[in-house]
């Protein structure tokens, strides 16, 4: 049977890849000074963030339609047999709904799942799949494989401001750490598919120290790491924190770094960076 890989935008994997493997993306969208635009195509993080430096009101997203769906599936149901839609977390954003809604049209050929995760934490459950179908694994194979990551991966991410999460209604349990004192970096993780509070470092050194050593924590007596790196606006912290990782002793093999789209940096501000890991 061959199987077709569907994910969103929010994935953010950078576009050469996508063409490359092969991916179909749905775009979600951002609702910016009464325009809306495509994730990916038609706004960067850069305009968002100048706009809202100059006065405009904070931006909001929006999941894709039905339609939307429903257009990308049937043209992958041309070359193949089935389809798996890989898809941001369901407790972030409304995307899996519309899918769901959309492969009713389509009965016993789509399957979903749920990634309880956003950025490139669902980005590296798309490259697996790709990557284990590729090697002639069964759909159900596959499915078993992405559980396995979803219920064990490392994420931390910290950001240069909470007030984009909190305006986006993101911030779950990390709002506990609004209003703390200059200079203080939230170190935030998505749990249950939820983004919440890991700790707090004062200053970027501290942070990245943080962050490593939660991972040494996590990473202790694993075999080979992936390790995917993310940023939005500046890079520079991010290669700092690749760095560090691949210098940590643990047995990271692969580490790619990419930067945020407009809907995810929508919701985290300029300044954010972090990883998502998961182990073989």
């Amino acid at each position: 049977m061959k199987v077709a890989l569907v994910t969103d935008s929010t994935a953010d994997l950078p576009k050469p890849l996508q063409k490359e493997l092969g991916i179909r993306v749905v775009p979600l969208y951002v609702n910016l000074g009464g325009r809306v635009y495509r994730d990916w195509e038609e706004i960067t993080p850069e305009e968002i963030f100048q706009r809202v430096r100059s006065g405009e009101a904070f931006p909001s997203t929006s999941q894709p339609s039905p339609e939307d769906f429903a257009r990308v599936y049937e043209e992958a149901l041309g070359e193949a047999d089935h389809v798996l839609s890989i898809h941001i977390s369901s407790r972030l954003s409304g995307t899996l709904q519309s899918a769901e809604l959309a492969s009713s049209r389509f009965p016993g050929r789509i399957t979903l799942f749920d990634s309880r995760a956003a950025s490139l934490g669902l980005g590296m459950m798309v490259l697996r799949a790709k990557e284990l179908l590729d090697q002639g694994q069964d759909l159900q194979g596959v499915v078993a494989e992405l559980e396995r990551i979803r219920q064990d991966h490392f994420v931390r991410f910290t950001v240069a401001t909470l007030e984009f999460l909190r305006r986006g209604g993101r911030i779950g349990g990390a709002q506990a750490l609004l209003g703390t004192l200059l200079n203080i970096k939230p170190i935030l993780t998505l749990k249950d598919g939820r983004v919440e509070a890991a700790g707090r470092a004062r200053g970027e050194r501290k942070a990245r120290e943080a962050i490593l050593e939660d991972f040494r924590a996590w990473g202790k007596g694993r075999g080979k790491i992936r390790a995917f790196f993310l940023y939005s606006a500046e890079e520079g912290a991010v290669k700092e924190l690749k760095e560090m990782v691949l210098a940590s002793g643990l047995p990271v093999e692969e580490a790619l770094v990419s930067e945020l789209g407009a809907v995810i940096a929508s919701h985290t501000g300029p300044g954010t960076y972090g990883f998502y890991a998961y182990s073989l």
